[in-house]
């Protein structure tokens, strides 16, 4: 009972933090500095409106060119753009200097072709055969919900604000789903592919089952847009923002600036921890007891400087067998 009041205080706390976060920015985003990026956001003739403006007259002025060309685009553009980079060090350890910032360096080294391959081929299924019909249903939805996909953008703190919200949604909705899949009835015919990598890479993001693909990949993050009605513009930056987040966590390196991948590797080593993002749940329902006892905890935070966390917090060596 007292590990599960301390769980609960625990998770409280979090979401305490985050949203207090999200407020502290909310309220430091009417101060000058974000004055200026407001301008640069959405008033007319300002930069972003302009770029808004000439992306929807690309497409055409059509509502369902932008909501499923214009989301496909943008989210495969963007995935691809982010993972090159750690596919190109990955496959030639170069620049190898960032070789020392890999979570799990006895791994992945190097990296096999045959199997880039063939996670490079699941991931473009998933885009095209799963995705595309996915994006035709968003699409109906956000017609439904009323999700404006023209005119002028909204303000610089309403996204803000909305982003936070998406934020929160996408954690309930990943969690319960991820976990669900984790069910012995269910992991060996759908989740098991996506765990064939216990050093995951940043493709392996969306390497899944075409189920899982759905349920835990695209309809999570799809939700806060949908529930909020934000602008198409809002949802491209959220799905980005979602997609550049699990390619760090996968990617399998703990760089400088980026956020911790360390919880979600220590889940493809361990299976059986850290099935949230934001850790809230986890902590809640204490799925993360073990991880919390590990070196991967202690080396769990935004890394600042350039000394790599495997050298502030080292690995116990391992006792030599008498």
């Amino acid at each position: 009972m007292v590990i599960i009041r301390q769980q609960l205080v625990d998770s409280i706390k979090k979401v305490l933090f985050i949203l207090g976060s999200a407020l502290l920015v909310f309220v430091a985003a009417r101060n000058s500095i974000t004055w200026h990026l407001q301008k640069f956001w959405g008033a007319s003739g300002d930069f972003w409106q302009s770029q808004w403006e000439n992306v929807y007259y690309l497409l055409g002025s059509e509502d369902h060119m932008i909501g499923i060309v214009g989301t496909f685009l943008i989210t495969t553009g963007i995935f691809w753009i982010s993972n090159a980079f750690f596919m190109l060090l990955d496959l030639t350890g170069r620049p190898a200097f960032l070789l020392r910032y890999k979570i799990q360096p006895d791994k992945n080294v190097p990296l096999e072709k045959d199997a880039l391959k063939r996670a490079i081929g699941v991931v473009l299924f998933n885009q095209t055969v799963v995705g595309i019909p996915f994006m035709c249903v968003a699409y109906l939805a956000m017609r439904w919900r009323g999700c404006s996909m023209n005119g002028e953008l909204p303000t610089f703190h309403w996204v803000l604000f909305e982003m936070t919200v998406f934020t929160l949604f996408e954690e309930l909705a990943f969690y319960y789903s991820h976990r669900l899949f984790h069910h012995r009835y269910l992991y060996k015919y759908i989740h098991k592919r996506h765990h064939e990598w216990t050093a995951s890479i940043g493709l392996v993001s969306i390497y899944s089952h075409p189920v899982e693909h759905i349920f835990s990949n695209l309809l999570p993050p799809f939700l806060g847009p949908l529930l909020m009605g934000c602008h198409i513009a809002t949802a491209w930056l959220w799905f980005c923002v979602a997609l550049m987040s699990t390619t760090v966590a996968h990617c399998g390196y703990h760089f400088p600036f980026l956020p911790s991948p360390e919880a979600h590797d220590y889940h493809h080593l361990k299976f059986n921890q850290n099935f949230g993002v934001l850790g809230v749940l986890d902590r809640l329902h204490g799925t993360d007891n073990m991880f919390r006892e590990t070196k991967a905890y202690q080396r769990h935070f935004l890394l600042l400087g350039l000394t790599p966390v495997s050298q502030q917090f080292p690995d116990t060596p391992k006792k030599k067998a008498e």
